[in-house]
């Protein structure tokens, strides 16, 4: 069995971060610009174990999530899951609202335990996971996030089930609104690519081929393609590509582990076939990447 490269990027808990007047172990909630001054060190490049909501209300600058830069605009709203690498470079006075959740604040809550991932923002694809809210319903979900903040310093019977509910309001609100969920799709297609992705996820380092992706979701690979074509605009054998790119990219930032150990826990054959492939695909060669990071 292969060992797993260790990564040495900061990875910061839930339980790392909270104030200790917190009343509620599995969620953070709190003013954007209170967040920074506690934790002015989280704008460098790290990861988190908890998932990560925040909403701009003020400010510029721009965020990175899984190496794709986003500008920084009023009314934004990004979610990030466990395992992403992120950073900040913020302009001006910068506001908001924060949100951090472990997802064991569900459990007792909702019988399906899989209920997050139906939302594509927590599909762990940086660009469905930045959304710019009409004013008018990025008033209505500012709203909310204050609620959840306000609904932080209550201790009662009820406390953990309002949380959750207000979470899932929020959830339900940003996903009605998002360009991503414009497009009538048909259930059964959603929970196709759903159940591709969650194994992609798994599998991205042993399985490259999408047929063997199809043969565990019993259709045919020209099914597969045909969803991802028209769900995502690229076809199958592009998504696992991309993963595995995106996997790379995760653990280049790991200085202390070379690039022979990396290709050799991506499953290529050796190290110049690695080189090619992160060449030909993110545009500059392995060691440049590395190098451009630092």
């Amino acid at each position: 069995m292969k060992q797993k490269v260790k990564n040495t990027i900061p990875v910061y808990d839930i339980c790392s971060l909270h104030d200790a007047d917190n009343n509620h172990k599995d969620v953070i909630a709190q003013p954007f610009a209170e967040y920074l001054k506690i934790h002015p060190n989280l704008h460098s490049s790290h990861r988190h174990t908890f998932y990560h909501l925040l909403l701009f209300i003020k400010g510029g600058g721009y965020h990175t999530i899984d190496f794709e830069r986003f500008p920084v605009n009023v009314g934004q709203v990004y979610f990030m899951i466990p395992g992403q690498v992120h950073s900040w470079n913020f302009e001006g006075d910068i506001d908001g609202y924060v949100i951090n959740f472990s997802e064991d604040i569900f459990r007792n809550f909702l019988l399906k335990q899989d209920y997050l991932e139906q939302f594509s923002f927590f599909g762990g694809i940086a660009k469905d996971s930045v959304i710019n809210l009409p004013q008018q319903i990025a008033t209505t979900v500012s709203g909310l996030f204050a609620d959840i903040i306000s609904d932080i310093n209550v201790s009662d019977s009820y406390h953990a089930d309002i949380l959750c509910a207000r979470l899932i309001e929020v959830f339900i609100t940003v996903s009605r609104n998002s360009p991503i969920n414009h497009k009538h799709v048909p259930i059964q297609n959603q929970l196709i690519l759903f159940n591709f992705r969650k194994l992609l996820n798994t599998y991205f380092a042993e399985k490259r081929l999408p047929k063997e992706y199809a043969e565990m979701l019993y259709i045919t690979p020209n099914h597969l393609n045909a969803l991802c074509n028209d769900l995502l605009g690229i076809p199958a054998g592009e998504l696992i590509r991309d993963r595995v790119l995106l996997e790379a990219k995760r653990l280049l930032v790991n200085v202390d582990v070379s690039i022979s150990e990396i290709a050799y826990q991506l499953n290529f054959a050796d190290n110049s076939y690695f080189s090619k492939f992160f060449k030909k695909y993110a545009g500059v060669t392995p060691e440049d990447f590395r190098k451009s990071f630092k």
